[in-house]
């Protein structure tokens, strides 16, 4: 017992070694081009980009500290994403249940569905004007359609043996989408979620580069930009992706422990 402990431990040291050898390999080979170009304004050192995450409750030219702006981002981004998947769950169950609805609405999707949520920036301002609610349509827009086709195939994916065994139950159609198709079909929305929740969160940085924004992480690079402080557009990338990470991580561990049994069944 104590060898199996032991060969376990070395095996977890050592794939912990393999997933951190390409991070510092790339940092290396960042910190080399930065001091070979020789021009902040081209590619900043490693270590001006680290003073920028050292502070991140200091204000950075005025529009507030990484801290503020990340936390504006993450409210507008939750906002989009609920609304895009309150409505996509619901119409994925439906499009997914009755053909009819389906044969109605599939068109449109399929229609839209290649269209980038940056294309409707225009309509958006047009329609919405300057502020949150232009935003929210936008991440909206990039959350809705991975959420809606996942719930789709999530709820034809549902065995039809637990349908049809609930059916002969005497179950209605009520209880059938509450009791069978949607916790049959909740891993794949689930994952579904997951991807919209990313498309979401890169929205929001387009989304806080359009006219008259002036909070966020987009809002924070853009205007860094334009007083060529590329050392806080690194740090607000590094933030990005940070955030991101982090929630799907948190999304990933919650499907790993709630849905388990999906393994199981395959």
């Amino acid at each position: 017992m104590p060898g199996i402990a032991r060969n376990r431990r070395n095996h977890g040291v050592a794939r912990r070694l393999r997933w951190a050898v390409l991070p510092v390999l790339f940092l290396v080979a960042w910190e080399l081009a930065a001091v070979l170009i020789n021009n902040p304004f081209v590619l900043p050192t490693l270590e001006s980009v680290a003073a920028v995450l050292a502070t991140p409750f200091a204000s950075i030219l005025g529009t507030g500290s990484l801290l503020q702006n990340a936390a504006v981002s993450l409210e507008r981004v939750l906002i989009g994403f609920f609304v895009g998947a309150a409505l996509a769950i619901p119409l994925g169950i439906a499009m997914g249940r009755w053909r009819l609805v389906e044969e109605l609405v599939d068109p449109m999707v399929q229609l839209f569905r290649p269209v980038p949520p940056l294309a409707w920036v225009p309509l958006a301002l047009a329609w919405f004007r300057i502020g949150l609610t232009s935003m929210v349509f936008i991440i909206a827009l990039g959350a809705f359609f991975p959420v809606l086709l996942n719930t789709l195939d999530g709820v034809r994916s549902v065995k039809r043996t637990w349908v049809e065994a609930a059916m002969t139950l005497g179950a209605t159609e009520r209880q059938l989408l509450a009791r069978v198709i949607l916790p049959g079909a909740l891993p794949t929305i689930w994952t579904g979620m997951r991807v919209g929740f990313g498309i979401a969160w890169m929205c929001v940085v387009a989304a806080e580069m359009m006219p008259g924004t002036n909070s966020g992480l987009g809002y924070l690079i853009l205007y860094s930009y334009n007083f060529s402080q590329v050392q806080v557009i690194v740090a607000g990338m590094i933030v990005i992706g940070i955030i991101g990470l982090g929630i799907d991580l948190a999304l990933r561990q919650v499907e790993l422990r709630r849905f388990s049994w999906r393994e199981l069944e395959r």
